[in-house]
C-alpha cells in the first residue's frame, strides 16, 4: 500500500474511533431502556477512549478540523468522568466503616469475608445473593460475633439480601414487588442515634431492561421517602454503573455516590470469575447526611464480584 493509501486508512480508522467515542458520550446521558444502549453505557468510558485515538489519527494525517472535532468529543468524555477523581470536602462526623459484598450464592469464602470484616473494623455489612447455606457458613465462620445484629432475607440463588450490624437494628422492612430482595433497617449508633441502612439489588439489565429501569425508578422513590433527620447508608449491587443516567439519578438530591465523594475513581467490581480482570463497577454505596472519605475494592475469593469498603463520616445535618 502506498503512502496515500495508508493516510486514507488511518483517516477511516480515526473517523470510526471518533464515532465510537461520541457514542460513549451519548450513552452516558441516555435513559432509554433499550438493552443495546444500556449495555453500551456499562462500557461508556472505554468507548469514550475512541475519541482520543481518533484525535491522534487525524492529527497524524494533518486533518485539523477533524482533529478539533475529535478533541472536543474526547474533552466531553473526560468531563463526564472527572467527578469520580475529585474528592469532595465536607464536615467531619462520626466515623464508621461499611462493606458491600455480593456472595455469588454461597460461593464466596465465608472465612475470607469474616477476616476482612475483622481486619477492616467493619461496622455495617450489606450482602447480595445470600442463601440460607451462606448464612449458616458465615455464622460458623464467626460473623455473628463481630456483627451481632442482623436483618436477613435469604433466598434461592441470587434473590437473597442481608444486613449485618455492630449496632442494634430495628424498623426492619422488606420491600414487595421486586425480583430480588430489597430490605432496610434502622441502626442505633452510640453518640449519634438512628441511621437508616438499605441493602438493595435491582435486577441486571440482561434480565429485562424494562424491569431493570422500573426497579431503579422505584428504588429512587423509596430513597426519596427515607428519613431526612438522620444519616442514610445504601449498599448494594445496583447492576448499574456511574455511566448509567438512571443510577446517577439515584445519586442526586440529598444522596451522593460514595466513590464520587471520596474521589476514588473507577472502582471496577465485576466480573472476577472470568479470564479477564473486572471491567465494570456495579457495586456502590449511596449516602445521605454522610460523607465517604475513602472507598476501595477488596478481593473476595469464590465470589464473582470484588467487595466494596467505604470509610464514612456520619452527621445529623442535611
Amino acid at each position: 500500500m502506498n503512502a496515500q493509501g495508508v493516510r486514507v486508512g488511518v483517516r477511516v480508522l480515526a473517523g470510526a474511533a471518533t464515532l465510537i467515542g461520541a457514542a460513549g458520550v451519548a450513552v452516558h446521558f441516555l435513559r432509554w431502556p433499550w438493552e443495546p444502549l444500556v449495555l453500551a453505557a456499562s462500557g461508556a468510558p472505554y468507548l469514550m477512549g475512541g475519541a482520543v485515538l481518533g484525535a491522534a489519527g487525524f492529527a497524524a494525517t494533518r486533518q485539523w478540523v477533524a482533529t478539533g472535532v475529535a478533541v472536543v468529543i474526547a474533552g466531553a468524555g473526560i468531563a463526564t468522568q472527572v467527578p469520580l477523581y475529585v474528592a469532595q470536602n465536607g464536615d467531619a462526623g462520626r466515623p464508621i466503616t461499611a462493606m458491600q459484598a455480593n456472595l455469588l450464592f454461597d460461593g464466596a469464602d465465608p472465612g475470607a469475608l469474616v477476616d476482612q470484616v475483622r481486619a477492616r473494623d467493619i461496622a455495617i455489612l450489606t450482602v447480595n445473593e445470600l442463601t440460607r447455606a451462606a448464612v449458616a457458613s458465615l455464622s460458623q465462620a464467626g460473623l455473628d460475633e463481630l456483627l451481632p445484629h442482623r436483618y436477613l432475607a435469604p433466598g434461592q440463588t441470587a434473590s437473597g439480601t442481608g444486613i449485618w450490624s455492630r449496632f442494634p437494628l430495628s424498623d426492619t422492612v422488606e420491600y414487595d414487588g421486586y425480583v430480588l430482595n430489597q430490605i432496610s433497617a434502622t441502626a442505633t449508633v452510640p453518640e449519634l442515634g438512628p441511621v437508616s441502612i438499605y441493602a438493595v439489588h435491582p435486577v441486571p439489565p440482561v434480565y429485562d431492561t424494562g424491569v431493570w429501569a422500573d426497579e431503579l425508578a422505584r428504588l429512587h422513590e423509596i430513597l426519596r421517602r427515607s428519613p431526612t433527620d438522620r444519616p442514610v447508608i445504601v449498599g448494594g449491587d445496583f447492576n448499574a454503573t456511574y455511566d448509567h443516567a438512571r443510577f446517577r439519578a439515584l445519586a442526586s438530591g440529598r444522596f451522593a455516590d460514595a466513590a464520587v465523594q471520596a474521589g476514588a475513581g473507577h472502582l471496577v467490581t465485576y466480573p472476577t470469575d472470568k479470564a479477564i480482570p473486572p471491567v465494570v463497577g456495579i457495586d456502590h454505596f449511596l449516602l445521605a447526611n454522610a460523607r465517604a472519605t475513602s472507598v476501595e475494592t477488596v478481593a473476595l475469593p469464590g465470589a464473582d464480584h470484588r467487595a466494596l469498603v467505604a470509610r464514612i463520616e456520619l452527621t445529623t445535618e442535611g
